[in-house]
This record gives structure tokens, sequence and C-alpha cells, in this order.
């Protein structure tokens, strides 16, 4: 596993440009980050952390030590590169049952990454999450105008249930510099991940300047 890049530094860079929080994924098999990764990011960001990880004992066990602001829990498959859609609440709930009381005892606030469906946003709350983040995807592997407002009705719908019920609404996953616009097409979002595109763009233009031309897309859709 090499030392670089640093994600303590390129975190703190996306600070300093602006970025409110700092997302990472702890993985079962450490392929991204490592633990001692997270301590130090825990250590040194000024914003808040939030933790993505699946419902594992070790890496919960790990998030509870570890103390960060916010827990998202994800689905994990070995073979994927990257997460590929939303945690099936509806075929976990009961597994999940005793994770949220565990988050919750140790003061960590719960978000659930769901597909914006209506029986996962309504399992949702009945496991009583702090924030439903919402999966993008398919509305960013759109390819026609048709399947486009499909998935953004889909998306719609999803986040004014859960607005509605009193959970934080965010969204995540495909999420760019060109599908930005239609992301603020969705109502009561508060927060957005937002990982690939800006350290692709970051190869151009540095870290700094992707969060920053970001922000500007972001501020010009409210």
């Amino acid at each position: 596993k090499n030392a670089e890049p640093d994600p303590v530094v390129a975190a703190s860079l996306c600070e300093r440009a602006g970025a409110s929080g700092i997302t990472a994924h702890l993985r079962a098999d450490r392929r991204h980050m490592q633990d001692r990764d997270l301590e130090r990011l825990r250590a040194n960001i000024m914003t808040k952390l939030n933790l993505e990880i699946g419902n594992t004992p070790e890496i919960l066990d790990f998030a509870l030590r570890l103390q960060p602001d916010e827990v998202c829990l994800v689905p994990e498959n070995r073979a994927e590169i990257t997460t590929e859609g939303g945690l099936d609440l509806v075929r976990h709930e009961r597994e999940l049952i005793p994770t949220m009381k565990r988050l919750h005892a140790g003061g960590i606030r719960v978000s659930l990454f769901i597909d914006p469906e209506p029986e996962q946003v309504e399992v949702a709350v009945r496991l009583a999450t702090d924030i439903v983040e919402l999966h993008t995807g398919a509305l960013a592997n759109a390819y026609t105008e048709k399947v486009e407002q499909h998935e953004l009705e889909r998306l719609r719908a999803a986040a004014t249930r859960a607005s509605n019920v009193g959970l934080q609404v965010n969204a995540g996953h495909g999420i760019n510099y060109r599908n930005i616009s239609l992301i603020h097409r969705i109502p009561h979002l508060v927060e957005l991940n937002i990982g690939h595109a800006i350290v692709a763009r970051a190869m151009f233009v540095g870290i700094e300047t992707a969060v920053s031309e970001m922000l500007a897309l972001m501020q010009n859709y409210r």
C-alpha cells in the first residue's frame, strides 16, 4: 500500500477550497483507505468526517472507536470497483436494527445510502435514521431524456417523502460538472457527496480549483 497520495493533505486542500465535509469509505478489504488514514483524518480535518462503511462487526467496532461525525451505511461487494447501488433496507432491515442502535448509542449520526424507492424510504423511517443519501447513479447514467425525467421524478418523490418525515436528505454517486444542473432539480437536498469527478478534474487544474469550480456550480443552481 503506497503512502501517496496522502488523503489528509487532499482533505485539507478540499477544506481550504470550501468543502463543508470529507467523506471516506473504509472497506472490509481495505482497498481504498487504511485504518490509519481514517485516524489521521479524524485528528486533522476541520469540518466534519462522514465515514462510509458496510454493515460488518469489525468495521462497525472501528467506527465506534473512531467517532466520526456521521456514518453512512452502504452496500459492499468485493467484486465491485465502486458502490453500484443503494443498500437494500427491505432485505436487510432486521440486521440493521442493532447496528443503528449501536451507532446512535455511540453519539454518531447515521445515514443510509438508498435507491430512491418508496419502500426504501419507509424502512429508513422505521430504522430511525437521521439522514438518507439518495443514490443518483441511475440519473447520472440516463441515456435519453425520457429516462432522465423518470429518474428525476423518482428522486423528487423520495426526497420529498424523506424530508416530510423529518429526515435530512443528501445525494451522491455519479454527480459531475455536467449533470449538477439536473441534481439541483431535486428538492430538499442538504448535502451532495461528490468524489470521482472532482479528483478527475483535479488532475488538470489542481484539487483546490476543482473543488472551487464545483462549489461555484452548486451556488449557481441554488
